[in-house]
C-alpha cells in the first residue's frame, strides 16, 4: 500500500505519526490557508496566521484492520475499504436507548479493509494515544474523534450524579478501554497540558478543566472546607476531588478559550 494523504498539496506537512500493528495514524497540519471568500474573512485569516492558528487534519492509514470515527467526520477515504453503521439487529435498541440517554451518537461508523481515511479538517487540536490491552482513559464529551477497531468506545457513567451535574463534568464522559490506537480533539494543544501523576493521592481542582483521567482515578465533588461556613469564606465553595493512582490531564488554559470564544461576535457576513 502506498498511499499518502499530502498528496499535490505543497503546504501541508506531517506533524505527529503513531504506528500500531495494521494502523498508522498521520496528524497533518496546513502551514497557512491562502484562500478567502471576503475580506472580512481574509482578515480573520491574516490575524489567526499571525496567532499561528493553523488547521489540521487526521489522516489514517489501514492494512486489513478497522477504525471508528465520530459520526460526520469523514472528509474522504481511497483503497479496498467498506463503512459499516456499527449498528446489528442484536444492538440496535441498546445503542439507540444509549444514544438517547447520554446525548452521543447512536453509534460511530466503522471503516474496514485496506486503504486510506482522511478525517475534516479543524482549528482544533489532535492527540494521539497508544493504550495497551486493559488500558482505560475518561475524557470529556466531544474529546473522542477516532479509534482503532480494538479500541472499546462506550459511555461512562459517573458513580456520583448529583457530583457530576455540581463539579460540571456531566453525568456521562468518555470511556476507551485498549488495545489500540485513540485520536483525541481538543481545544488546548499538548504544551498547555499538565499531567499529574497520582499515586494513592488527591488532587482538588476548581473548575472543570480536567480533560482526562486514567481507569484508576475516582472523581467527585466535595465543599472546599470541611464546613459550609469555611468553604463561604475560602470564595471556592465546591472543588472537584481526584482520587487514585494514575493520571489527571489538566488544561487550565481551556476556559481562557472558552471566554474568548463566547465574547467573538456571532454574526455572519454574506459573500
Amino acid at each position: 500500500m502506498n498511499y499518502s494523504a499530502i498528496g499535490t498539496r505543497s503546504n501541508v506537512r506531517v506533524i505527529d505519526t503513531s504506528v500500531n500493528k495494521n494502523c498508522k495514524i498521520e496528524i497533518l497540519e496546513y502551514d497557512r490557508l491562502d484562500g478567502c471568500r471576503s475580506i472580512y474573512s481574509a482578515e480573520r485569516m491574516y490575524f489567526m496566521e499571525k496567532k499561528n492558528i493553523k488547521a489540521r487534519q487526521v489522516a489514517i492509514y489501514l492494512t486489513n484492520d478497522c477504525v471508528k470515527v465520530e459520526p460526520g467526520a469523514l472528509s474522504y477515504m481511497k483503497g479496498n475499504l467498506e463503512m459499516v453503521s456499527g449498528i446489528t439487529p442484536g444492538n440496535a435498541l441498546g445503542r439507540l436507548f444509549s444514544g438517547a440517554v447520554t446525548g452521543e451518537a447512536a453509534a460511530r461508523p466503522e471503516y474496514r479493509g485496506t486503504g486510506m481515511i482522511v478525517l475534516e479538517p479543524s482549528f482544533r487540536h489532535f492527540m494521539t494515544m497508544e493504550l495497551q490491552a486493559g488500558e482505560q482513559i475518561i475524557v470529556d464529551k466531544g474529546m473522542f474523534f477516532a479509534a482503532q477497531g480494538s479500541v472499546s468506545v462506550e459511555p461512562f457513567m459517573q458513580r456520583n450524579i448529583s457530583s457530576a451535574v455540581a463539579g460540571g463534568e456531566g453525568i456521562f464522559q468518555i470511556s476507551l478501554r485498549g488495545p489500540g490506537l485513540c485520536v483525541l480533539e481538543c481545544a488546548v494543544p499538548m504544551n498547555e497540558i499538565d499531567i499529574i501523576e497520582l499515586e494513592n493521592d488527591t488532587l482538588k481542582v476548581d473548575g472543570s478543566f480536567a480533560v482526562l483521567r486514567t481507569g484508576g482515578i475516582d472523581f467527585t465533588v466535595e465543599r472546599s472546607a470541611k464546613t459550609l461556613i469555611g468553604s463561604a469564606v475560602s470564595g471556592e465553595g465546591l472543588v472537584n476531588v481526584y482520587r487514585g493512582t494514575g493520571q489527571v490531564w489538566l488544561a487550565p488554559t481551556i476556559r481562557v478559550y472558552d471566554m474568548l470564544g463566547a465574547s467573538y461576535p456571532t454574526t455572519t457576513v454574506s459573500t
